[in-house]
């Protein structure tokens, strides 16, 4: 009964009830409304149980192994790692942006676009390529196959589009 009260295994049940919680609530909705909670719903239930398993059969842990943490780089200089990370915010405040102005379905190659030509190495026509191929999954995986809908962005909307 001890080791079942031991903080992992009762985040482990934790995470195993929200992905038992949202199975049952989706289980009577219809297929679109109910494909998102049951994808994550079922793997989340599935793994959390087993970590659970394996938590209680398991043997207990020896502190004798290397920490496995991550280690921080000193060769970079702190200055550069904190422009490096406001450009990753402004990238995402970007995207966000982009999402709420034109919908995903413009929003995704057109980020792709800017973001491989202004930030990475690639070029114009690499640029552009992969900008097209992000649009055609997109377009084919979530408007073809799934048949998902995404709503207009607000220059749709205030153009009447």
């Amino acid at each position: 009964m001890r080791k079942f009260l031991e903080g992992r295994v009762l985040f482990s049940c934790f995470l195993a009830a929200v992905g038992a919680s949202a199975i049952a609530y989706a289980h009577n909705w219809p297929f679109k409304a109910a494909l998102f909670p049951l994808m994550t719903g079922i793997p989340l239930l599935v793994l959390a149980l087993a970590q659970v398993l394996l938590d209680l059969r398991g043997r207990p842990e020896t502190r004798e192994a290397p920490v496995m943490d991550l280690q921080q780089t000193s060769d970079v200089p702190a200055e550069l790692a904190r422009r490096r990370t406001i450009a990753i915010f402004v990238w995402m405040a970007a995207f966000i942006l982009l999402v709420l102005l034109i919908g995903f379905t413009l929003a995704v190659p057109l980020f792709a676009f800017f973001y491989l030509l202004f930030q990475s190495s690639a070029g114009f026509g690499t640029s552009v390529a992969i900008a097209a191929g992000a649009w055609t999954f997109f377009y084919v995986l979530f408007e073809r196959v799934l048949q998902l809908q995404f709503e207009a962005g607000l220059v749709q909307t205030w153009l009447g589009l």
